[in-house]
């Protein structure tokens, strides 16, 4: 059985059913509610029953005091409805939504994807959650106050764990310590979420994810947060790297477009070797765009990696059609030791 929950003021609704936390439902259907810990025991989720009534299970006292529950509210991260509900919730629908907060993360491991590619599982504290929209990042504080910033890779509503790509840079000061030092298990502070490197769900329009190297992350995140919220739109990735192990999660990409009839997946090598055995698409990645959509002005894009490749990528579009507004970009940087 299921309980129709209508939001105030948005007036965005959507179906409980009796088992489901309000939290819970909101994030399947689509909608952001706030949230911090996911268990009873920050508040961060708390908003007022105008009409309607809820099971306040595991919702611990110091969150929600009797007086609160008094006065009509809940937290929805426990609530779940015994009736058609009214709640009063403010949404997070964009960066200012989501309140930055700063958390230790525990490595839970490091899987080498590729001889210079790392990607990081962290495991945040029993009783927290960071929320985020799919394509923000994090930043790792570092000592001497020294911060390098790095995609989200798994999509929001999987966020038991944190996952980063880390792509080795010589002489990197943070990815010297992932490819060398760091073990499972270590503490690592991180802020976030930052960025507003986020799918335009009100728009319609085909989407073209264009990813170089490890720009790859977010994209991971947009798609795997658009499956779940049943986003039909047509998406069409294009991922580059210079040789195939630079590909480096190959039959991730491959199963979404073997799946889903509204994904196309296109990888781009820009330098393939003898050994790579290659008889894909070769030369720059948004040049393969271009070959394919010689007209994108009916287009969003969304372009992740090296500065270089998102400017001749945000020149070539626009050239070609594609309005200034909707491309949409977040250039991975390396900052200096």
């Amino acid at each position: 059985m299921a309980y129709q929950v209508t939001l105030q003021p948005s007036g965005h609704s959507f179906e409980a059913a009796v088992d489901t936390t309000l939290l819970d439902a909101a994030l399947d259907s689509g909608i952001h509610l706030p949230y911090g810990c996911r268990n009873g025991a920050c508040g961060a989720c708390k908003g007022k029953i105008v009409a309607g009534s809820v099971d306040h299970g595991i919702a611990q006292d110091h969150a929600l005091t009797p007086a609160d529950r008094d006065a009509g509210f809940a937290l929805t991260c426990c609530a779940k409805p015994l009736s058609d509900v009214t709640l009063e919730s403010r949404e997070a629908n964009a960066e200012d939504d989501i309140p930055v907060r700063m958390l230790p993360v525990r490595v839970q491991a490091l899987l080498r994807a590729a001889p210079d590619v790392i990607v990081m599982k962290l495991q945040l504290p029993a009783d927290e959650r960071l929320q985020f929209l799919a394509g923000q990042f994090v930043e790792f504080l570092l000592k001497d106050g020294k911060r390098r910033a790095y995609s989200l890779a798994n999509a929001p509503q999987d966020d038991r764990f944190l996952e980063i790509h880390v792509r080795l840079v010589p002489g990197g000061l943070f990815t010297q310590q992932v490819f060398s030092t760091l073990k499972e298990r270590d503490i690592l502070r991180i802020e976030g979420p930052h960025g507003n490197f986020q799918l335009q769900e009100l728009s319609q329009k085909p989407a073209i994810l264009l990813a170089g190297g490890t720009g790859f992350a977010p994209v991971k995140s947009i798609v795997e947060h658009s499956l779940h919220n049943r986003i039909a739109r047509p998406l069409h990735i294009y991922w580059g790297a210079r040789d195939r192990a630079g590909l480096y999660l190959p039959e991730l990409p491959q199963q979404w477009a073997a799946q889903h009839a509204h994904i196309r997946y296109v990888p781009v090598l820009s330098e393939p070797q003898a050994a790579d055995a290659w008889d894909g698409r070769s030369g720059l990645v948004h040049a393969a765009v271009l070959e394919d959509h010689a007209d994108l002005s009916g287009f969003q894009v969304y372009a992740c990696g090296a500065p270089a490749m998102i400017d001749a990528a945000r020149r070539d579009f626009c050239a070609h059609g594609l309005p200034d507004a909707e491309f949409f970009a977040d250039a991975f940087t390396f900052a200096p030791q």
